[in-house]
C-alpha cells in the first residue's frame, strides 16, 4: 500500500521553504519552480518540482498522482519553470503510461523523499514501475529549438 498524498501544514511549509531556496538557486540541482495558470480561475499556482534529465531531454513527474498542478498543466499545455534567474515557458507532452516506467525509475532514484508514494523501490525492475504507470503521470518538456520549431 502506498502513502496517500495530503497538503497539509507540514506540507506548505516545507513548499514554502524549498520555493524561497529555489528563487535564491540555493536548492538541490534539479529543483524548479513550476508555475500553472488554474483552469477555471486562471489564478497562478506554483510548486517546486523535480526535474528528471534522461537520454538528453527533461521530463516532470507527478509523484503524487492526479494533483492541482498535473490536471492544470494538462489543460493548459504549457508551464513556467523558474530557478534563481532562470525563467522558461515550455510546451508539454504527456507520456503515454506504457512509456513512463524508465522515467518513473529514474525519479524515484533523485528524490528519497517521495517513495512512500510508489510501490516499487529504486532498484525493482521496470516491470514494477510499468505496473504503476497509470498513477503517476508524466510530461516531456518540449523546449523550442533555434529555428522556433518544437522538436517532438
Amino acid at each position: 500500500m502506498t502513502k496517500e498524498y495530503e497538503i497539509n501544514t507540514t506540507t506548505r511549509t516545507v513548499n514554502r521553504f524549498m520555493s524561497f531556496l529555489v528563487k535564491l538557486g540555493l536548492a538541490p540541482k534539479g529543483i524548479h519552480l513550476l508555475t500553472v495558470p488554474g483552469r477555471k480561475t486562471g489564478n497562478l499556482y506554483t510548486t517546486p518540482v523535480t526535474l528528471v534529465i534522461k537520454d538528453g531531454r527533461r521530463w516532470l513527474v507527478a509523484p503524487y498522482g492526479e494533483v492541482g498542478w498535473t490536471i492544470n498543466a494538462r489543460a493548459a499545455g504549457q508551464v513556467k519553470l523558474e530557478r534563481g534567474r532562470k525563467t522558461e515557458m515550455s510546451k508539454i507532452k504527456e507520456v503515454a503510461p506504457e512509456k513512463r516506467a524508465p522515467i518513473l525509475k529514474a525519479y524515484l532514484a533523485l528524490e528519497p523523499i517521495t517513495r512512500p508514494y510508489f510501490i516499487a523501490r529504486p532498484d525493482s525492475p521496470l516491470e514494477k514501475f510499468a505496473a504503476e504507470a497509470e498513477r503517476h503521470p508524466v510530461f516531456e518538456l518540449i523546449t523550442p529549438d533555434k529555428t522556433g520549431e518544437n522538436d517532438a
